[in-house]
């Protein structure tokens, strides 16, 4: 068939957008009518048309159905460019044939072969207003077509291949055609570019959104929006959720199809977090439609709560929690109560959920890892929300049972399932375990001796959730039991010297020493208080000598190094605590304490594991530039501002062995900090990895062989005896050291000490010689 431009297509007229603005709309409409008029006007055309065509054109359909993208894409064109050369009556049953792989019969890939089909249909002026009635349908649903397959689904390729057909209307048609389909078209492309799971996805939705709007001009808050959504805004999918979302949902047309697409579409998507998501949008968007979420969203959600489905009631549980939680924040604004906005009947629904859940056996087996803190969040945001279940003590205690349950982990090990009890625990017991600001008679005593027997149990996951559930515990409930409960976590702390158990309970002495800080926070600091409620003199000593043995597990397991989460945990708290007494009580913080803090951390900055290296060198920069509280009493405090300069913070990568270890090592100029330098290097430059090893010992070498002082040399060999000396016995420092040692003497470190060269090897030799008779 000859190439040729068929009569019967529709023509927009100019595509020029400079054309479009320099001429007046009123002389663009005049063109386009008379060009219309002149193809009327034309007789019609002789077609020559192939027995084959029609096979031919049966195999480009089917090709629209091929497993293979290119296949896909290539049919595609052959349709439009087969469409263009055939009379209109036939052109129209090609689109027919096409609409026909818009079913659910038809898998995924028929659905964006159709998809682009539509779009070459419609760039070439293919697609007749006539046929927009059955097309946009179709074409907003390609745009939500999203088919859950196992874990995961498929349809990102159809709803990126849709917004490509949109991209294409808004070239092909006069907005007088398309203008009767604009405000679905403008919310559809708005739910997909900010809701989208995949980021292509809503860059195309957002590309599409533009195009319409520089193209067409009559897409609602059209450019507003476009600032919004562009390429950069649509990137992260946290932001367009909880930032964008309320952004655009401040234009009366499009707030309510974006609230009616999460609770109907998203909050039973496959992804959890995208549920998780939805409920924390849902819950931003609340304050626009209070009566929609009040009289029609709560509502349908409630009886999805325990639908059989498991997606479907995860995300209806954070979904509702959520809208009650910001209802209850507009009540509050407003001073009226929350049952009046809710209804006494949804508060009534709420508080038979978990009992149906449990009754339902929704907390065991694959459901539960999900159900279990879904149920811990909506105890969580019903305490928050001060729902009125104040004088139902056997509910109370329901709820209670469940959160307890959930801490222990007896039936399903999760930490997520544990953070979730203990976020819960503190807002459940401020609100229904509390009578006129203290606690119910005999609950702070019956809950504070539970938790530490729990605690010192033997049981793994109990002593972990219930270390973390102490250090959760409001002030009203520690106030008293303070002394108690810091020392129970104290001895959780401590290592019994036995490496199965010490293994194993890792994690329970990284939350102990978490929940010691979080206690001080929680009943401050007094010099001259009382011990049982609160941090003073009396103490002060007993949690910093915790906190520096802590720093000294090296516990390893079948895991490695397990002991470097106690390390990380134990540096954070000593920061907050060391911040916390500075702001309330600076006489207590003591110079020793400093020079024990600061040689602690220095250590940490300068071992192997990467993570450890990184937290411990923020927090000393943090330290030593602190302006609230200023830190006193750092040792060499100027010297090592000038090693690492203030714009160090941000630009000094902790983790990257090549930027830090040539820094650390000038630290061993300075006499406090150069047996701490000197135990951190040992372990990386004797270490495994070759990355870590090859820059620790240049960096330590460099610095050894620059120095023209022997003081200082024969300092620095002195120290090392005695880091041999105290840690003979520890394999983790000795092997490390022998190694280390030879790559000393073989960089020629020791040649201008001949004498200090061969005391050294004597006395290593020595205590090596020692160590095989003890053994």
């Amino acid at each position: 068939m000859k190439a040729k431009v068929a009569s019967w297509r529709y023509s927009r007229g100019s595509r020029s957008l400079l054309h479009n603005l320099q001429v007046p709309s009123s002389q663009t409409s005049s063109s386009i009518s008379a060009s219309s008029k002149d193809i009327k006007e034309e007789e019609d055309e002789d077609y020559d048309i192939p027995e084959e065509m029609e096979e031919i054109i049966e195999h480009l359909l089917n090709g629209l159905r091929d497993m293979n993208t290119p296949v896909r894409w290539s049919a595609a064109k052959g349709i439009g460019r087969l469409t263009g050369r055939l009379p209109q009556e036939l052109a129209d049953e090609v689109v027919g044939s096409v609409l026909q792989l818009f079913s659910f019969q038809e898998s995924d890939v028929a659905w964006h072969g159709g998809c682009l089909a539509l779009a070459e249909l419609g760039r070439r002026g293919l697609l007749l207003p006539s046929r927009l009635p059955d097309v946009v349908p179709v074409v907003l649903k390609a745009l939500a077509y999203d088919e859950k397959r196992g874990s995961h689904s498929v349809g990102a390729h159809v709803r990126d291949a849709a917004c490509y057909v949109c991209w294409s209307f808004a070239r092909a048609y006069d907005p007088e055609v398309i203008h009767p389909y604009v405000n679905d078209i403008a919310s559809s492309l708005v739910i997909t570019a900010i809701f989208d799971r995949e980021v292509n996805c809503r860059y195309a939705a957002s590309a599409a959104f533009q195009e319409n709007v520089g193209r067409q001009g009559t897409f609602p808050n059209g450019i507003d929006i476009l600032t919004l959504t562009d390429y950069y805004a649509v990137g992260k999918r946290s932001t367009t959720y909880l930032e964008t979302s309320y952004k655009i949902a401040q234009f009366e047309l499009y707030t309510i199809p974006l609230i009616e697409h999460l609770y109907k579409v998203k909050s039973n998507h496959w992804d959890r977090l995208i549920r998780e998501q939805t409920g924390q949008a849902l819950h931003k968007l609340t304050p626009l439609a209070l009566e929609y979420m009040a009289e029609t969203v709560i509502p349908f959600l409630l009886p999805l709560t325990t639908s059989i489905d498991l997606n479907t009631r995860h995300g209806a549980v954070f979904a509702v929690a959520e809208i009650i939680h910001s209802l209850y924040e507009h009540s509050q604004a407003n001073s009226i109560k929350l049952v009046d906005l809710i209804g006494s009947s949804v508060v009534e629904t709420i508080k038979g959920l978990t009992r149906k859940m449990d009754s339902s056996m929704m907390f065991r087996g694959v459901s539960g890892e999900l159900m279990r803190p879904a149920a811990c969040f909506l105890i969580r945001k019903c305490s928050i929300s001060k729902l009125p279940f104040h004088d139902d003590a056997e509910f109370i205690n329901h709820w209670r049972n469940i959160l307890e349950d959930n801490i222990q982990c007896l039936q399903i090990y999760n930490p997520d399932i544990q953070k979730a009890a203990v976020s819960a625990l503190k807002p459940f017991i401020s609100e229904y375990l509390k009578i006129e600001g203290v606690g119910k008679t005999g609950v702070a005593d019956e809950l504070v001796d539970r938790y530490i027997s729990l605690m010192t149990g033997v049981s793994q996951f109990a002593k972990e959730g219930f270390a973390m559930a102490l250090g959760s515990l409001p002030g009203f409930i520690v106030k008293g039991h303070f002394k108690q409960i810091l020392f129970a976590l104290i001895a959780t702390t401590t290592l019994t010297g036995k490496a199965s158990e010490d293994g194993k309970y890792a994690e329970s002495r990284a939350q102990a020493l978490a929940s010691i800080a979080s206690l001080c926070e929680t009943m401050g600091v007094d010099v001259s208080g009382d011990p049982m409620n609160c941090v003073c003199a009396d103490n002060i000593n007993s949690i910093y000598d915790c906190f520096f043995e802590a720093m000294k597990d090296y516990t390893t397991d079948n895991r490695g190094d397990i002991a470097a989460f106690v390390r990380e945990h134990c540096m954070y708290s000593l920061e907050k605590v060391t911040c916390l007494i500075l702001r309330s009580n600076p006489e207590m913080f003591t110079k020793e304490t400093c020079e024990r803090l600061m040689c602690c951390l220095v250590q940490q900055s300068c071992e192997k594991i990467d993570r450890i290296r990184n937290v411990a060198g923020e927090i000393i920069l943090r330290l030593v530039y602190s302006d609230d509280p200023s830190i006193p009493y750092i040792p060499n405090h100027q010297e090592i501002m000038q090693i690492f300069p203030r714009s160090d913070i941000v630009g000094l990568n902790w983790a990257a062995p090549s930027d830090i270890f040539p820094k650390v090592t000038e630290l061993l100029k300075l006499d406090i900090y150069r047996y701490s330098v000197i135990l951190g290097l040992t372990v990386s430059v004797g270490g495994l990895t070759e990355s870590l090893v090859k820059h620790s010992s240049q960096s330590l070498t460099g610095y050894l062989n620059r120095l023209q002082d022997g003081v200082e040399l024969s300092a620095f060999a002195n120290t090392l005896l005695d880091v041999f000396k105290n840690f003979h016995k520890v394999d983790r420092v000795t092997v490390s050291m022998l190694k280390m040692i030879n790559i000393l003497v073989t960089y020629g470190c020791f040649n201008n000490m001949e004498e200090k060269r061969k005391y050294l090897s004597s006395r290593i030799t020595r205590f090596v010689q020692e160590r095989n008779i003890q053994n």
